[in-house]
């Protein structure tokens, strides 16, 4: 039976799923292809979950104990930043296609900051939920 901590990493790492999804979808839209992209999106969002999930964990973003800590919100954020390199060479390799360095800077950077706010959004409610349980 699940703990509530892995409950917990788990709706934390679909809503990073999730963010990461909207990502990619305004990515295609600010190009004007979101209506006419279909299965190509998944050239993007894959290689950017795959790298994440296998970036994230070694900065500890899925630590209960970083939650409630506002300190700790640079962790999601670097985090991308650190995978968006990755995630731009696995589509490089997917597509077979050249990886452009404006690509992996507004990747990484607006991805950073969609994972910001949605962690800022989990500090809230878990700060709030950790002041009237404790």
């Amino acid at each position: 039976m699940p703990d509530a901590r892995s409950s917990r990493n788990y709706l934390l790492l679909v809503g990073d799923a999730l963010v990461l999804g909207i990502v990619t979808m305004a990515g295609f839209a600010s190009h004007g292809t979101l209506g006419t992209a279909g299965q190509r999106m998944l050239t993007t969002f894959i290689p950017l979950l795959v790298s994440w999930i296998l970036i994230a964990p070694h900065l500890r973003v899925f630590d209960r104990e970083q939650l409630g800590d506002w300190r700790q919100l640079w962790r999601p954020f670097w985090a991308m930043v650190l995978a968006a390199p990755m995630a731009a060479f696995l589509r490089g390799a997917m597509l077979g296609s050249p990886i452009l360095p404006i690509f992996v800077v507004v990747l990484g950077g607006i991805s950073a900051l969609a994972l910001l706010a949605w962690r800022v959004v989990v500090w809230f409610v878990q700060s709030r939920r950790d002041s009237r349980h404790g």
